[in-house]
């Protein structure tokens, strides 16, 4: 067999360089185009911590213009350090930025803190020509007296609170407790990796917890929408629902609510009408309705959190059904989640998409960007959630929920008190206030905190008394 050529050895070489630089080139457009942003806000990269040296970093601040971060005041400090006039209260919203990294509104906003709209790694050498010294400042929708007021509310105990405006979707509160200092984060680290209470979790987005009577207004609006039941039907509630296999589920206390309409049960939170509920509606149902309040949707950008944790719907039986029908079984959902379920409830069957970052201003007071409210999902109908919402009103005016109740202000809720296979039961209340010409919805649990009559709807009020002003 004839040797190969020169000639056919240097065009397979020549081929093969060919590849190699082809390969090259689309490495660079992956990192330049594709990857740029995940590379730029990378905490290992070490231009990141160039830029804080040479740009006047922006503020965060509050809907009302109060700072929530800022630059370090001290000009014989030229470490990388913020300061927190808020600390531990706003520290679920702001994060924190240290040389080793960042979370929070720190991490995602970091690009228009720096003032640069266009990442700078994009631009290759063309970057070195353009100098920021300024960076934006970053307008929330937070409000500080009621991110303040709940978190004082939770007093150290393990437990989160959301607060959502109803007709735009923004977050008005979203505290978690316990929590930690920002400005002392590298300093503290291993005592706060290592804290067994676990203050950097952001409960708010990332707990999961059983809802327990909390979901029952969802189940009766699903009950109501598939005609399982109507409003004139009367229950007997004996204390004990049989699920059969030999299990029951019986009331908080050993409650007799006798014969009981809808709207009643969800006034005294009756697990025996709303565990038949649930089997009536059976597991597909149960499936839907979960789907419909968007508890299968993931929270995105600022708000980026865990997903709720759904059963496997087909693969229940009789009595799980029953349990998910008040809020236990597997079912694990997160504050934020129950916040939702709420706005719909007080929103006519409406769910905004939620939004913590207002604006984006210059240094010279321009505004660069801005949210702009919008319609997310459509939960259930304006006529069943506006019967629902009354309901709940019911539940603080002459329910389990009194504790939440504010004079001259039209407040609706739902405590829940869930069974925890880890201790003390968690304490739970979501509802509503109509405030003036603003309506919000809320959500609040104290982990092992018992009742959410006793433990979460002081809280919720104490929300509502600093909003009310």
């Amino acid at each position: 067999m004839a040797a190969p050529s020169v000639k056919h050895n240097i065009l397979n070489a020549a081929l093969f360089l060919l590849a190699l630089f082809a390969m090259l080139i689309l490495n660079v457009i992956y990192l330049q185009v594709f990857a740029a942003d995940d590379l730029n806000k990378s905490p290992l990269n070490k231009r990141n911590a160039q830029n804080e040296l040479d740009i006047s970093r922006g503020s965060i601040l509050d809907s009302q213009g109060r700072a929530l971060a800022q630059n370090n005041q001290n000009p014989e400090d030229e470490t990388l350090r913020r300061s927190y006039p808020m600390g531990a209260a706003m520290a679920p919203v702001t994060g924190y930025l240290t040389s080793f990294g960042s979370i929070g509104v720190e991490s995602y906003a970091n690009q228009e803190l720096l003032g640069m709209a266009v990442n700078p790694g994009k631009l290759g050498p063309i970057a070195q020509v353009l100098h920021f010294e300024s960076g934006n400042d970053v307008w929330l929708t937070i409000d500080a007296d009621a991110q303040q007021a709940a978190y004082d509310g939770l007093a150290g105990r393990r437990g989160a609170a959301v607060v959502l405006d109803v007709n735009t979707g923004a977050v008005v509160a979203l505290v978690s407790s316990p929590s930690y200092n920002p400005a002392n984060v590298a300093e503290e680290w291993e005592n706060l990796i290592g804290d067994e209470n676990s203050p950097m979790l952001n409960r708010a987005l990332q707990g999961l917890y059983p809802p327990g009577s909390t979901i029952k207004p969802m189940i009766a609006d699903w009950a109501l929408r598939i005609g399982s039941t109507d409003s004139h039907e009367v229950f007997d509630c004996t204390g004990v629902l049989d699920v059969g296999g030999g299990y029951t589920i019986q009331e908080s206390h050993e409650q007799v609510h006798g014969h009981i309409k809808l709207d009643q049960a969800l006034v005294e939170s009756c697990n025996v009408t709303f565990g038949t509920l649930a089997m009536r509606m059976g597991a597909e149902e149960l499936s839907k309705a979960f789907g419909a309040y968007g508890f299968d949707r993931e929270l995105e950008g600022e708000l980026k959190g865990e997903k709720p944790h759904l059963p496997n719907f087909a693969a229940l039986d009789r009595g799980d059904i029953a349990q998910v029908g008040i809020g236990q079984s597997t079912l694990l959902v997160t504050p934020f989640s129950m916040a939702l379920l709420a706005e719909a409830m007080a929103g006519g069957g409406v769910v905004m998409k939620p939004y913590m970052i207002e604006k984006i201003v210059s240094p010279e007071g321009i505004t660069v960007k801005e949210t702009a409210p919008q319609k997310w999902f459509e939960a259930t109908n304006l006529e069943r959630a506006s019967l629902i919402d009354g309901w709940m009103e019911n539940v603080v005016q002459r329910g389990t929920g009194t504790s939440a109740k504010v004079s001259g202000v039209r407040v609706t809720g739902k405590t829940g008190t869930a069974e925890n296979p880890g201790g003390d039961d968690h304490a739970w209340f979501i509802g509503s206030a109509q405030i003036g010409k603003r309506k919000l919805a809320f959500a609040v649990i104290v982990e092992n905190g018992g009742g959410g009559a006793e433990a979460a709807a002081p809280i919720a009020q104490s929300i509502i008394l600093s909003m009310d002003k």
